[in-house]
């Protein structure tokens, strides 16, 4: 099975769009979002079952009990943080500020503080004639690259034989994005023609070699900026990375999305230019 992930340098540039018509033009059975601070591909990617659900467990986080808590304000003091304050019964822990390093546990004389394992997340495994693998990281969580790893290795665990999977990723070039990398066949890098976006894509490219990945770019809304869709195929060029096409600014995509529909389910320039660098990436992948 072959394996593709569908990258950006920044949020907004079309990849879930164009990762879900790859799905579309593939019919694959074996699909994962792995952009999980802000998972979208699911809108598309419709499912009509209900997902096998489970936590995804972080870091630790401290808890108060009240029962045993004094209100002495020994564990707000020393909080760097300021994760602590003051309730109704004595003290509480703001969940989203709370480090987990364990001070307020330490100095509290009456124990009434503890480290508890926090449930980061939300892992979510749809198995209706394939398998789709998504998940959600709490707000302010960290361990974004984990979370990322249990949502492919489930797909790949429970995907059923097919030629080809597809990995819908994260923008930038951070620890999700990192954790998506390992071990594709292929990265398409979907580029935007503007001047932060070249800078967005030499960065995310630069990442993705220092792991050794195999990479293809295309740029979407090309001719809003003809000039930088230039730039971005000479530096393709350059640095010998296939350029696999280019998609026009369409407003029938913004229609589609509305309606929840991927760009493949629609007659228009958009859907025909994505469905060429479809094919030339799938040739790519097969080399």
């Amino acid at each position: 099975m072959k394996r593709l992930l569908i990258l950006s340098g920044k949020g907004g540039t079309g990849k879930t769009t164009t990762a879900a018509a790859f799905i579309r033009f593939s019919q694959t059975k074996a699909i994962a979002d792995c952009d999980v601070d802000a998972p979208n591909l699911h809108l598309v990617y419709e499912q009509t079952v209900e997902p096998a659900v489970s936590d995804f467990y972080g870091g630790d986080k401290a808890v108060i009990d009240p029962e045993k808590c004094i209100s002495c304000g020994v564990c707000q003091s020393h909080c760097r943080f300021d994760a602590i304050e003051k309730a109704a019964t004595g003290y509480a822990v703001n969940e989203y500020a709370c480090e987990g390093c364990g001070v307020c546990a330490y100095v509290c004389p009456q124990k009434a503080v503890a480290l508890h394992t926090d449930v980061a997340g939300r892992k979510e495994l749809y198995l209706s004639g394939g398998v789709f693998s998504t998940a959600t990281l709490k707000m302010g969580r960290g361990n974004s690259g984990k979370l990322v790893t249990d949502v492919k290795m489930a797909m790949l665990k429970n995907a059923p034989e097919t030629p080809l999977a597809i990995i819908d990723g994260s923008p930038g070039i951070g620890c999700p994005v990192i954790a998506s990398v390992s071990g594709m066949d292929l990265v398409l890098v979907v580029a935007e023609p503007s001047l932060s976006g070249v800078s967005d894509l030499k960065r995310l490219c630069k990442t993705a070699e220092t792991f050794q990945a195999k990479l293809a770019v295309c740029v979407n809304k090309w001719d809003v900026s003809a000039e930088n869709t230039n730039a971005i195929r000479d530096f393709c060029q350059s640095e010998n990375i296939p350029f696999v096409g280019k998609i026009p600014y369409d407003k029938s995509a913004s229609q589609a999305i509305n309606a929840g529909l991927s760009l493949a389910d629609i007659d228009c320039p958009a859907r025909d230019a994505l469905k060429d660098i479809f094919e030339n990436t799938i040739q790519l992948l097969n080399q």
